[in-house]
């Protein structure tokens, strides 16, 4: 039997008091432990974070960019913003340390540092500069920006932030609760969580605006710019409020004329056609005699006009654009176009003959510039458009389809459409008068494929298809390093002609869409190809116009027409066309 041992009973007395202080220790614990956690409690984080970086902070869309400059109490923000955020039509001309804004119906010019501004032409005196330089940066007036703007713009007292908010904007309103049991909960975080460092705090009743949210968090703005995260619970949403400006805000609405547009160019070279000797041009109700070319680098423009020219037009019902080019001069372009002087004094010269001729609209033909130059030749335009549209003139402007080098990378398209009443691309020359290969003027797919294209950019209702009413009569010649590929630029009329005296007949090749002619001359050699304008050409070019929904055509030029062409263009009104 094993033997029983008993511990002693002083002992277990003993063990039962270390119980009982053990058991009032861990109380005594477990009440500190909660007495922390109820003070301490969300063990939130004491550190203060800067919200925005640097004095007079920029605020649009939830972010800052950049810093106003103060000088004299009068608030100027960066050049470089506004162009960015606001309005990418801003420009500032360093030739002549000027900033120029353009807008629906006027033209602003702002020298550097000067107490004189002016609105189309006409000076405006103020008390500060509304343009400013500061270590090389334009800075541009707060005051300019407001007015001529659709954002409501607050300079807080506290933050001292610039806050910019569009017209139109919407945003939820809350109110912070009463009642909120600890300071860490009113704290705006910078993240949602109580460990983020807090950017400010908030007081029960003030009012904020609501614009994210992150699970229990809700991302919360004061109304001096400041945001940050703070829990839903504490926070009362209300009413949701808009941007509205109290002003008007010009609107660039385009000049159209009734019906599609059927334009085509006269061109005059030296003297303008004897009227009496034009024909009749059915459905035609545009034309646009190139009469106007920049003649030097002073900006002079040369001048073919003719009065009795726009009376006959006039008695026909035809609109009258005059042409203006750039004579195809990159360097002369560069000169001239680069300054604000030059710009402004060739639409003044353009507004007076445009005066003296009875116009009823401009036609800008610009071609072969540099493709740095292109924001140059949108600039002239951009100023050109408000004197034009007070003149009651449409503007147009000719333009290429895309594509590399001087004769159409320069032109910015997208920007051009936002400006101009029309744009007009000139869709031939696929093959060129020099090309190595013979081939058509304008094929209906390679003219389809890139109007397709440019169509990405330019809205159809501004915008003219170009249709040649030339041919290509090619020569190929056989010689000792290879085949010589030479052409000549004929009319309608011209083409007829030279196929009827081949006594040839021509065949549809469906490859280009249109009629095809090829002769071999037995006693040279050479052989000659033709791809025609003609009525089954034509009629498929007004189809594509009519197809896509374009405002019109443009032919180049009414000399090489025959008859037949102006019925072959006519294009059938449009629900869109005429507005």
């Amino acid at each position: 039997m094993a033997e029983l041992q008993l511990e002693p009973r002083a002992s277990r007395k003993k063990k039962r008091g270390s119980l009982f202080w053990t058991g009032i220790i861990l109380t005594l614990l477990l009440i500190s432990i909660c007495i922390t956690i109820y003070i301490g409690y969300p063990f939130a984080s004491e550190e203060e974070a800067m919200y925005f970086e640097g004095e007079h902070p920029i605020l649009l869309n939830e972010n800052q960019y950049g810093n106003a400059l103060v000088q004299d109490d009068t608030y100027y923000v960066p050049f470089s913003f506004v162009q960015e955020h606001i309005d990418s039509s801003l420009y500032y001309e360093e030739a002549t340390n000027s900033i120029i804004l353009t807008t629906a119906d006027k033209v602003v010019e702002m020298p550097s540092n000067s107490l004189t501004y002016f609105i189309n032409q006409e000076p405006v005196e103020l008390r500060m500069p509304v343009f400013h330089m500061e270590n090389n940066e334009p800075f541009i007036s707060l005051d300019i920006i407001e007015h001529y703007y659709p954002f409501k713009i607050t300079v807080t007292k506290q933050s001292g932030i610039i806050w910019f908010e569009e017209e139109g904007t919407s945003f939820q309103n809350a109110d912070i609760i009463t009642d909120i049991p600890r300071d860490a909960y009113k704290k705006l975080r910078a993240e949602a969580k109580y460990q983020s460092p807090f950017y400010t705090s908030v007081k029960e009743g003030d009012s904020v605006r609501v614009e994210d949210e992150n699970e229990d968090f809700y991302y919360v703005r004061t109304d001096q710019g400041v945001a940050g995260y703070i829990e839903k619970k504490f926070v009362s949403l209300t009413e949701t409020t808009t941007v509205s400006i109290d002003k008007e805000i010009p609107v660039r609405e385009p000049l159209q004329i009734d019906e599609p547009i059927h334009l085509t160019w006269e061109a005059v070279y030296s003297k303008n056609p004897d009227t009496n000797l034009l024909p009749d041009m059915p459905g035609v109700n545009v034309v646009s005699p190139t009469w106007f070319h920049l003649e030097n680098g002073n900006g002079d423009i040369s001048n073919l006009g003719s009065i009795e020219y726009t009376e006959w037009a006039h008695s026909r019902g035809y609109h009258v654009w005059g042409l203006f080019s750039n004579s195809f001069d990159p360097d002369l372009t560069h000169e001239v176009f680069q300054t604000f002087e030059k710009r402004e004094y060739m639409i003044r010269q353009l507004l007076h003959y445009a005066q003296l001729y009875n116009l009823d609209g401009i036609n800008l033909d610009i071609e072969n510039v540099y493709p740095e130059d292109g924001p140059l030749i949108t600039q002239f335009v951009r100023e050109a458009a408000p004197y034009f549209r007070e003149a009651g003139l449409v503007l147009s402007m000719d333009i290429t389809f895309i594509a590399g080098g001087n004769w159409s990378a320069f032109y910015e398209r997208e920007k051009l459409a936002e400006v101009v009443d029309y744009l007009a691309v000139m869709a031939y020359d696929e093959h060129w008068g020099t090309s190595p290969v013979a081939g058509s003027v304008a094929s209906l797919p390679w003219v389809e494929a890139n109007l397709q294209r440019l169509l990405q950019e330019v809205p159809a209702d501004r915008l003219l298809l170009g249709v040649p009413l030339y041919t290509r009569l090619w020569t190929e010649e056989q010689t000792a390093e290879g085949v010589q590929v030479s052409s000549q630029a004929l009319s309608m009329p011209q083409a007829k002609q030279w196929i009827d005296s081949k006594g040839l007949t021509p065949v549809y090749d469906p490859e280009s869409g249109q009629n095809y002619v090829e002769w071999t001359d037995e006693a040279t050699g050479h052989t000659y190809k033709m791809w025609l304008e003609d009525e089954v050409s034509l009629e498929k070019r007004a189809e594509l116009a009519e197809k896509y929904g374009l405002a019109g055509i443009g032919t180049w030029s009414r000399y090489f027409a025959d008859s037949t062409a102006w019925t072959a263009l006519k294009m059938e009104p449009t629900e869109s066309a005429g507005m």
